[in-house]
């Protein structure tokens, strides 16, 4: 009697864009090999959007920004099939990488989810210190056996059900553009910061507004050898340190808008009281 083999495993490609036309473009190709490609654009503006429409393996939604947390839920639950690659639209997937991938979801005693390591690329140059040497995602898994929670400060975490395992092959981060695109971003990822720690109830701290930048920078610098990337990376060093200040910077704004609306609403309140109940304050 013949025995039958394991069907083929099905994968999906999903990933979440807004204003990625220069980052889109090789991600995309780079995950031709997928059975089906899934974006959800927060709504570009710099023409993201209609390359995507107009792209033939892709299938664009599109989905206003909330959070990471609520944007790569929506689009986990676009994916038709259980295995999904989840990338960043700066991410590239390397010809030996996607052999891996291939690979690893078609075995049959494959875990749940599985870890990625990434070579950051300093526009094409690699950058290969400065505090990314160690930096790992989930980027591989099971949907019916994961989902993401909001527990990271502004990244998503990915939950997993059952065992995680590494990929030998590294994924590709083309992290830095140029100057200007970098630091917005790291000013992006500083106010998201602070909206989140002052949901959860910490304040500002005068000592941590002034040292956290500068320990940000030494620490990436020196001890996580970024002077090995020369001149990158003086310049990725300071733009990360550049993101803590911006934190705390916008946490301190935060509480003091937040104190201005309380007294204002209580001085409305105590403008509305009677006069006979203000006479007994």
């Amino acid at each position: 009697m013949a025995v039958l083999s394991a069907p083929k495993q099905k994968l999906s490609a999903l990933i979440i864009t807004y204003n990625e036309m220069g980052y889109i473009e090789k991600c995309i190709d780079s995950v031709s090999f997928a059975d089906e490609i899934i974006v959800v654009d927060s709504y570009s503006t710099d023409g993201t959007y209609e390359y995507l429409v107009n792209h033939p393996k892709v299938k664009v939604i599109q989905n206003p920004f909330e959070n990471f947390t609520a944007q790569k839920s929506f689009t986990l639950k676009q994916s038709s099939n259980d295995w999904v690659l989840f990338l960043d639209a700066d991410e590239v997937v390397t010809d030996k990488l996607q052999k891996e991938i291939i690979e690893t979801i078609n075995k049959p005693d494959a875990h749940e989810a599985y870890w990625f390591y990434r070579s950051f690329m300093f526009q094409n140059k690699p950058l290969n210190y400065s505090g990314w040497q160690t930096d790992k995602n989930h980027r591989l898994f099971r949907k019916s056996k994961a989902y993401f929670t909001d527990r990271k400060i502004v990244h998503e975490t990915l939950v997993v059900d059952g065992k995680s395992g590494i990929l030998k092959e590294k994924l590709t981060h083309f992290c830095y553009k140029n100057y200007e695109d970098y630091r917005i971003k790291m000013i992006h990822y500083g106010e998201l910061k602070a909206q989140q720690e002052f949901f959860n109830g910490k304040t500002f701290n005068y000592f941590k507004f002034v040292i956290k930048p500068l320990w940000r920078f030494f620490h990436n610098y020196f001890l996580r050898l970024g002077f090995m990337d020369l001149k990158k990376g003086i310049t990725i060093c300071y733009l990360n340190a550049l993101s803590v200040f911006v934190r705390y910077r916008h946490l301190y704004l935060l509480e003091k808008q937040y104190k201005y609306a309380s007294e204002l609403k209580k001085e409305k309140t105590m403008s509305k009281l009677p006069e006979k109940s203000l006479a007994s304050f």
